[in-house]
């Protein structure tokens, strides 16, 4: 893989991956692995998925790739679907290649709405590679440290009682942009009582409620969106990684409201394959499947199976310092020193014994993020070898 340039921070483990089927992974020696990351946290419903590669076969052989001036009427179909996951109706939608696009683009929209305002969002969030929403300029953004309201000692709702509260500059913030639980891929789920306030607050200002859910959404943490954690009711939400499965495609989408507030006004942003026949045939089959076969739910069962399972071995082995999880998003944070050796040691020893899982480059949390559609022997086994590895003399 000497040609390649690879994710900086992430050894390149495995190089001779020759197949995939749902969350098993096989080598050229045909040697089985378990993927619980789902690749970068985007094959939602299990690699090689029968419908989606008869989606892709059937909708490229009729048209893959539109322009400025011609579409199809998959892409509006697809674009009605996911306003209504959404409780958008009347909305609009826009489908691009990935979950730093969709990102971007929410961020544009409130840009254009509010130009003059600064957007407010959390410290740990990330919002992708390029753009304002991955440099959060100061004087563009106001970024909101959370972490000390976790152990909030007020009993109340958040108010000016609070110091941290009272920093917050609401009269100049024209949108909160907020991501419900990947935190920089840390897994941590901010207080419901804090967002609630927050919204209500930035709302009352006039100002807009932007969601990223390219990691959150499509049943990753037990409901369809991240956000319905929170009784939020979103402007815009940013979508992609499990949205198409593998395909790279994104989409975001603009409740009805900020079409009438965005009236005449162009948000400039194109490029060559944005709203693609091809895209928008796999997010829509992708949404059918996840409906159809009922992986909502199936997520917040075998997620709880995974966190009763977690919670037991760190009582066990006193080797965990915390786990965080959310249907099947979750973060093993280890006991570990500087660097995170040890953490470093549990993964790779985690590989040797055929299950992959994530770990952010020198820091001590292991991260799992398997399809919706993983089978509970293959969580069962996971915890099995993950028992061994941190009791070895249980």
């Amino acid at each position: 893989m000497s040609s390649l340039f690879w994710y900086p921070g992430h050894d390149l483990a495995l190089t001779n991956i020759v197949r995939a089927e749902n969350c098993s992974l096989y080598d050229a020696d045909g040697r089985r692995y378990v993927d619980l990351e789902s690749g970068v946290w985007c094959t939602s419903v299990g690699q090689g998925h029968p419908r989606i590669c008869e989606v892709v076969r059937r909708q490229m052989s009729r048209v893959a790739h539109t322009g400025f001036s011609y579409s199809s009427q998959i892409v509006e179909a697809a674009a009605q679907d996911l306003l209504t996951l959404h409780g958008a109706d009347g909305g609009k939608c826009v489908f691009l290649s990935s979950g730093s696009e969709a990102v971007e683009f929410g961020v544009r929209v409130a840009e254009r709405i509010n130009p003059r305002a600064v957007l407010m969002t959390m410290a740990d969030s990330y919002f992708g590679a390029y753009g304002s929403a991955a440099r959060k300029a100061e004087g563009d953004w106001f970024v909101f440290d959370w972490l000390a309201c976790a152990e909030c000692p007020h009993g109340e709702p958040c108010g000016d009682r609070c110091s941290r509260w009272r920093a917050i500059p609401f009269d100049r913030i024209g949108g909160f942009v907020f991501e419900p639980g990947s935190s920089s891929g840390l897994v941590r789920f901010p207080p419901a009582k804090l967002i609630a306030r927050i919204a209500a607050a930035v709302k009352a200002e006039d100002g807009l409620l932007v969601v990223n859910e390219v990691t959150t959404g499509f049943g990753r943490t037990g409901r369809w969106f991240g956000y319905q954690h929170y009784d939020l009711q979103p402007d815009i939400v940013s979508m992609g990684k499990g949205l198409g499965n593998g395909y790279p495609v994104s989409a975001a989408t603009l409740s009805p409201a900020m079409i009438d507030r965005i009236g005449d006004r162009e948000v400039h942003y194109s490029q060559s394959h944005q709203n693609d026949p091809l895209g928008a045939a796999v997010a829509r089959e992708v949404v059918r499947i996840i409906e159809e076969e009922g992986l909502i739910e199936r997520a917040g069962r075998i997620g709880q199976r995974l966190a009763d399972g977690l919670a037991a071995i760190r009582r066990r082995s006193g080797r965990i310092a915390d786990v965080r999880i959310r249907g099947l998003m979750a973060a093993i944070e280890l006991q570990d020193g500087p660097g995170a050796p040890f953490t470093a040691r549990v993964r790779r020893a985690l590989l040797d014994r055929g299950y992959v899982v994530a770990q952010r480059p020198g820091l001590n949390v292991l991260r799992l993020d398997p399809s919706l559609t993983v089978e509970e022997a293959d969580i069962e086994g996971f915890l099995a070898s993950l028992e061994k590895l941190l009791n070895p003399e249980g």
